[in-house]
């Protein structure tokens, strides 16, 4: 298919990927090249991870960081290298043709690196994760995103809210791009702090998962490497549940369940992209440090370095399900 300029195989586009639904791949594909004007800000120019689908959200899924041999010559890629020694060329979507590209290799959803490549050791946003730790904790989650959005005024940081598309909600602050991952998740980590101290009932940062008694207001997303999926990224959910940015004022009674692959398209129509003037508003994050009670960039602790072998995230998730008691 002739897509923006470029030609782009797709293949087996009738394969059901949300059974529930009765929705395909092609109807994936169909979904991100239609929002590709407001999807892109969001990628462009940033190191994309792949979790692979090829059987749709039924099937077993797998994680993949470099990019596939072959693939388009027009498609571009940038070498990241870890404290390994190893490295990866990643994809990287700028253009309708790579979203297609992407959804045909079955990768249901966006994950991409919180900064982008022309400096990618340096964050352009900072988020905030609110993690449910067990069923019927939406309601805290709203409350909770409402408490963020206070701390992040307070410190005059533009906010903007999105559900994640699975069971909680993200807050994106747009920051200069001054400081490396580890200063700007230790700033995320004191606002965390803050945010538990105000809702210590229901908000938690503790790190081990048997442990949480409330929603894990998550701050360790602000590590290098890590990705979330993005704003309008749909998620391999059975509903085929997207991620929705939302204004301030719907946070108190939103549903994520509203906002699907076959939704989300008039949303935008009515809409538009609420996060249309986010990259406009990026503020530096270098001179709040002290307002939440920690050492200025540079002063604070040293962060630690991960070393030996990339991580093995398949490894990761199973074990975590086993610690979890989970199928």
């Amino acid at each position: 298919m002739r897509i923006g300029g470029h030609d782009v195989a797709l293949t087996n586009q009738d394969k059901v990927f949300f059974p529930a639904r009765a929705l395909t791949k092609g109807d994936l594909i169909e979904y991100y090249v239609d929002l590709a004007d407001a999807v892109l800000p969001h990628v462009r120019k940033r190191p994309a991870q792949m979790k692979r689908y090829p059987n749709g959200v039924d099937g077993d899924f797998f994680y993949q960081k470099r990019v596939p041999v072959p693939h388009p010559a027009w498609l571009e890629t940038f070498r990241i290298h870890f404290p390994s020694g190893r490295n990866a060329d990643f994809p990287v979507l700028d253009s309708p043709a790579s979203l297609a590209w992407l959804a045909n290799l079955g990768c249901i959803e966006i994950h991409t690196w919180h900064s982008r490549i022309d400096d990618v050791e340096r964050p352009d946003y900072l988020l905030i994760d609110l993690d449910p730790s067990a069923e019927g904790q939406w309601p805290h989650v709203r409350e909770i995103a409402l408490v963020v959005k206070d701390v992040m005024d307070e410190l005059g940081l533009a906010s903007y809210p999105k559900t994640s598309g699975a069971t909680g909600m993200h807050i994106l602050a747009p920051i200069e791009r001054d400081l490396e991952f580890p200063e700007v998740r230790r700033f995320a980590k004191a606002m965390a702090k803050e945010v538990e101290k105000r809702v210590p009932t229901i908000a938690t940062t503790t790190w081990a998962v048997r442990q949480r008694t409330g929603v894990f207001v998550d701050y360790g997303q602000n590590a290098r490497d890590r990705t979330i999926a993005s704003a309008y990224s749909v998620r391999p959910t059975s509903d085929a549940r997207c991620s929705a940015p939302l204004r301030w004022r719907e946070v108190a009674d939103v549903d994520p369940a509203d906002f699907t692959l076959t939704t989300m398209r008039e949303r935008v129509r009515r809409s538009g992209d609420l996060t249309a003037d986010m990259w406009s508003a990026k503020r530096s994050i270098a001179p709040l440090f002290e307002k939440l009670g920690i050492k200025p960039p540079g002063k604070g602790p040293k962060p630690r370095t991960r070393t030996g072998p990339p991580r093995d995230w398949r490894k990761e998730y199973e074990e975590k399900k086993r610690r979890e008691g989970r199928d």
